[in-house]
């Protein structure tokens, strides 16, 4: 057998760990969860719950283990507010979560889906039971979106993935506040032509802070006759400017291999929103949405994804050639 490749994520065998089937409500899939380990060792994941309109909100699942006997709460966590917030008249998707020492908040970047398409918004929480919303912050179209856990020259960054047909790239973002942004960057272009994150990628969990670099997972999207795949690769970008491309991987790393991942009511899709890091700041529990149906697991290591970084990467000068 010659056709091997290295696996950098192994799925847990209870997989799909979470579905609609283990929900206290009526709902109609459940993925794409945020995710944070809490003081106490505890997994938090801020599930993105789609009702039977197709509306989306957010309901927290808690596990002392981080894989099964999850707590799940009897109801949603945090709905749309379309009264007080009308960009979000058709839901909250795809939440994002960064503890920020600084303020000693967890920063949740999401999703809100408007009447003129998706857009960033953002919110704080110290408990996740009562949330201060900040509200759009990058207008639509654009989204996967995280916050950098501190600041860079004084100033906040913000990962995003703004829209501009027919392709979509990653960008960066600076503001003093939260509120206000600018300064926007161009930080990772999809490439043109048959690669596996041709045209359209973007950001998937928060980057993960590394001595050689932020580490980012991102997406990348392949149209085929038969629809669209959702992949996974890596980059590495500058700690102290991360704008800053320094390499991306060639080949995707993690795609829709299992049933649940290539069946669903969208098939073909592993979307991560979420990871916790071990005790011993290697081990990576990553949380993903399956087919937009349910909520997989796969265990991985920081060190072994920096390593096949570097074996199976090139630096960013060369990448789009």
């Amino acid at each position: 057998m010659n056709n091997q490749h290295q696996e950098l994520f192994h799925r847990h065998k209870l997989n799909p760990i979470l579905s609609a089937a283990n929900w206290p409500y009526p709902v109609n899939s459940v993925f794409n969860p945020g995710a944070t380990r809490l003081a106490d060792g505890t997994t938090l994941l801020l599930c993105r719950v789609e009702d039977r309109r197709g509306h989306s909100h957010f309901t927290v699942a808690r596990s002392d283990n981080g894989i099964d006997h999850w707590r799940i709460e009897s109801e949603p966590t945090l709905l749309a507010d379309p009264k007080n917030f009308p960009e979000e008249i058709w839901g909250i998707e795809d939440p994002r979560i960064t503890y920020v020492p600084e303020l000693k908040k967890y920063v949740v970047v999401y999703t809100a889906f408007s009447r003129d398409g998706p857009g960033v918004a953002l919110a704080l929480t110290e408990d996740f039971k009562t949330f201060e919303r900040y509200g759009v912050i990058m207008a639509p179209e654009d989204k996967d979106a995280a916050l950098l856990p501190f600041r860079i020259d004084g100033q906040w960054a913000l990962i995003h993935r703004p829209v501009s047909a027919p392709r979509a790239h990653m960008w960066m973002s600076f503001s003093p506040d939260l509120r206000h942004w600018g300064n926007h960057k161009l930080m990772m272009e999809a490439r043109r032509g048959s690669w596996w994150d041709a045209n359209k990628i973007g950001l998937s969990p928060p980057p993960i802070e590394t001595a050689q670099g932020w580490l980012v997972i991102y997406h990348g999207v392949r149209q085929t006759a038969a629809g669209s795949i959702y992949r996974l690769g890596l980059a590495l970008f500058d700690l102290h400017a991360p704008e800053r491309c320094i390499k991306r991987s060639n080949e995707w790393m993690f795609g829709p291999q299992e049933l649940f991942e290539q069946r669903g009511d969208v098939d073909n899709v592993v979307f991560p929103c979420g990871y916790t890091i071990g005790a011993d700041g290697d081990t990576v529990h990553l949380y993903y949405g399956a087919a937009d149906t349910s909520i997989g697991m796969a265990t991985g290591s920081v060190r072994a994804m920096l390593d096949w970084l570097e074996h199976n990467g090139d630096p960013v000068e060369v990448i789009l050639n």
